[in-house]
């Protein structure tokens, strides 16, 4: 039946929360349990154009999950794509209805086949599972779920103890979904990396790695359970940004996933959110820009955020890469219209990665090579 695949695709792309995620196990499940006759097909089919045809599959769903969201950077009909998650995933969809229909219709002929055999083997066969296979299956359940206990018990926050408890550092990196420049994943590193700045409260921009091409990595829940820091991720993968993360040792109380207004360009992700330092709320601002060849979605971007930046009645820190060079256009309406101070104004090689701040008094800042 194609109910599990649709009802589980359906919520786990237009539902958000524990009810996505639910749709996601539906999915998920019904797939898993395809696999034995997707073997079985394999091994009774031409290996060499079997795997070859399937290899092609996969890698034109994984150039489709590129097109989607790089649109901006990519040749044929990259403007085509845009934003065209839900027609990939219905297709996806699609796919996998058409191949439990065809292993359906398989089994029902195999079954009028040996219907006499089966009867013969029927105890046989309910013996085997009831002392062979179930024991193994309970206990590949058990081991997965004292995993999830591990891990629960390992996710400690770190306590920043100072002597002056109103003081924290805030740090700015566009971390390329933690790959190196010689394209080898580096989560170790970087996490060592920011470990050592000794930073209270990091912006992550360019961390959406859940996509097929970039192996699907939670990237902010890893950093979260290796650095003990609390976290945020947003907007989610499905709503087409490269992803903007923050990571605080502080608790954060709340905060608020935006889409930029972007009608050329790619897709800008923003946080903004509360984070109570040591009793003292704090307010964030975590973005990431659009392109600079896109003069309008830049002009629309900086004023949505210096309107977020307006509205902020506590002292607030903005980290943002702001595709835009010191005393630009947008970089001037950000701070006036925003009431925002830059971190270091005399810095005038700096392109991308800004820091500004209000209500708060700069003790320094450093530029990390």
């Amino acid at each position: 039946t194609a109910l599990p695949i649709l009802g589980g695709g359906l919520l786990l792309y237009y539902t958000d929360s524990f009810v996505g995620f639910a749709g996601g196990l539906i999915l998920g499940l019904y797939v898993f349990s395809l696999w034995p006759y997707i073997i079985q097909a394999v091994i009774g089919s031409p290996s060499a154009r079997t795997m070859t045809l399937a290899m092609f599959i996969y890698i034109v769903w994984v150039l489709a999950a590129v097109w989607v969201v790089a649109y901006n950077f990519v040749p044929f009909g990259g403007e085509l794509a845009r934003e065209k998650t839900g027609a990939v995933a219905v297709l996806v969809m699609l796919a996998i209805a058409s191949l439990a229909f065809f292993i359906g219709r398989e089994r029902g002929s195999s079954d009028k086949r040996n219907v006499l055999k089966r009867t013969e083997s029927i105890g046989a066969d309910r013996r085997f599972f009831a002392y062979g296979t179930r024991p193994v299956l309970i206990l590949i359940v058990l081991l997965a779920l004292s995993g999830f206990a591990v891990r629960y018990e390992r996710l400690e926050y770190q306590k920043p103890l100072k002597e002056e408890p109103r003081e924290f550092t805030a740090m700015i990196w566009t971390i390329h979904f933690c790959y190196d420049n010689k394209g080898w994943p580096s989560f170790e590193r970087a996490a060592q990396l920011i470990n050592n700045t000794g930073a209270d409260v990091v912006g992550l921009l360019e961390t959406d790695a859940s996509r097929p091409f970039l192996h699907s990595h939670d990237l902010t829940m890893w950093l979260e359970e290796r650095l003990g820091m609390y976290a945020d991720f947003g907007p989610a993968t499905k709503k087409h940004t490269w992803g903007a993360a923050l990571l605080s040792k502080y608790p954060i109380i709340k905060s608020e996933h935006h889409l930029l207004p972007s009608p050329e360009g790619e897709l800008a992700p923003a946080i903004s959110a509360t984070v109570n330092i040591s009793g003292h709320l704090t307010d964030f601002v975590i973005v990431h820009m659009g392109n600079d060849g896109d003069d309008l979605d830049r002009k629309l971007q900086a004023e949505a955020l210096a309107n977020i930046l307006a509205n902020f009645e506590n002292p607030a820190v903005f980290l943002g890469y702001v595709t835009s060079q010191p005393f630009s256009r947008d970089y001037k309406h950000l701070v006036k219209t925003g009431n925002v101070k830059d971190i270091d104004s005399t810095d005038l090689k700096r392109w991308c990665q800004y820091i500004f701040y209000k209500k708060l008094i700069r003790f320094s800042s450093v530029k990390i090579n």
